[in-house]
């Protein structure tokens, strides 16, 4: 065999597994995008909020964030965490962010601004339409005081969602 034979030879064997590996590529989960949400608390520090929307980023490794309309009442950073698919079209994310309030009111005037107060911890079951472009979801929400206890206000809502497409 040539030396140019055996290096076609050579190369050709090892395009083959790059060409199959795009067959076997693992499909992305339909919860992966951007989506806004509608959502509505029965019950916690939030039930009196009747136009609450939450705008999240699913990431396909497993990531999260979300924001929503209220991020600056009291100021809050966004929220970071995770997801998980749990069956069928359905979909478990636990995400957090830390809570402020406001300092004394003679050392907000003097530029002392929001202090750390705690972190909020959502747990949202997910379910995608079968158009893949809407989800449904139940929120629970816990308010953690600084040193990570229970606080009061936590409760659960229920949320609508539709895809953010280009």
């Amino acid at each position: 065999m040539s030396r140019i034979s055996l290096y076609s030879a050579v190369l050709a064997l090892m395009l083959i597994p790059s060409g199959c590996a795009s067959n076997n590529a693992p499909r992305t989960a339909p919860l992966v995008g951007a989506w806004r949400s509608s959502v509505q608390f029965d019950a916690g520090a939030f039930a009196e909020v009747k136009d609450l929307e939450f705008m999240y980023a699913f990431h396909a490794d497993g990531t999260m964030t979300e924001s929503s309309n209220y991020d600056a009442a009291p100021p809050v950073p966004p929220a970071y965490g995770a997801w998980r698919e749990t069956g069928p079209s359905e979909f478990e994310a636990k995400y957090e962010y830390f809570a402020t309030t406001p300092s004394a009111p003679d050392a907000f005037k003097t530029g002392a601004g929001w202090l750390p107060s705690g972190r909020g911890v959502l747990t949202e079951r997910i379910k995608i339409s079968d158009d893949g472009d809407t989800f449904t979801s139940t929120l629970t929400y816990e308010m953690l005081d600084p040193q990570g206890k229970p606080a009061a206000g936590g409760g659960t809502a229920k949320g609508r969602a539709v895809r953010i497409r280009p």
